[in-house]
C-alpha cells in the first residue's frame, strides 16, 4: 500500500487552532458547550481542541468520547451500550471526528447524543472531509477538504496512540 503525507503536524495545529477560533465566534464564546469526541481519534481531536479552547478563552470546557458500536447501521449491534452517560440537555454539542466520509458514523453519532437526552444544538467539527457523503450530512468546522477516490482511503495518525501527528492518503 503507497501512503503518501497530505498534512503534517504543523498543518494540523493550524487547523485545529482555526478551528477552535471558528467555533468560539460561531458560538460568541464557549458558555454552555460540550465537545464529544468519537472514539477513537476523534476524542483526542476533542480533547485537543479542549486544550485549544482553554488556551485562547481561559475557560475549561469538557470533552467527552462517545463509542458509537451500538447505534451503527452497518454492524451487527451490541447488546450493551458501553458508554458513559453524556450531559447533553441544553448544551451546544461539538461532536468531533477525524474524517468525514460516508456520513453513516456520523448519523450513529446523532443517534447517541439524542438517546441522552435533548442537546440545544448539535454542530460538526472534522480534521478531514474527503466527500462520497451517503447521508446528508456535512461539517460545520472542516480542517481540509481533501477529495478522494474510494479505491483510496485516509489515515489520521495522533501522537497519543501512533506516536506522530499527520494524515496520509493511501492508494490501494
Amino acid at each position: 500500500m503507497e501512503k503518501k503525507l497530505i498534512m503534517d503536524e504543523l498543518a494540523i495545529q493550524r487547523s485545529l487552532k482555526r478551528i477552535t477560533h471558528e467555533i468560539i465566534e460561531r458560538n460568541k464564546g464557549v458558555d454552555n458547550l460540550i465537545l464529544v469526541g468519537i472514539l477513537t481519534r476523534g476524542f483526542h481531536l476533542a480533547q485537543e481542541l479542549a486544550n485549544l479552547i482553554e488556551a485562547f478563552e481561559g475557560v475549561q470546557v469538557p470533552a467527552y468520547s462517545l463509542n458509537i458500536a451500538h447505534w451503527r447501521d452497518d454492524h451487527k449491534r451490541m447488546d450493551q451500550v458501553s458508554t458513559q452517560q453524556i450531559p447533553v440537555q441544553e448544551k451546544k454539542v461539538i461532536l468531533v471526528d477525524d474524517v468525514l466520509f460516508k456520513g453513516r458514523t456520523i448519523r450513529a453519532a446523532m443517534d447517541a447524543i439524542t438517546s441522552f437526552g435533548r442537546a440545544k444544538e448539535i454542530q460538526l467539527a472534522v480534521l478531514i472531509d474527503r466527500g462520497h457523503r451517503e447521508l446528508p450530512i456535512r461539517a460545520d468546522y472542516i480542517g481540509k477538504n481533501i477529495p478522494s477516490s474510494l479505491n483510496e482511503s485516509i489515515q489520521v495518525k495522533v501522537e497519543s496512540l501512533d506516536h506522530e501527528n499527520a494524515v496520509y492518503i493511501c492508494h490501494s
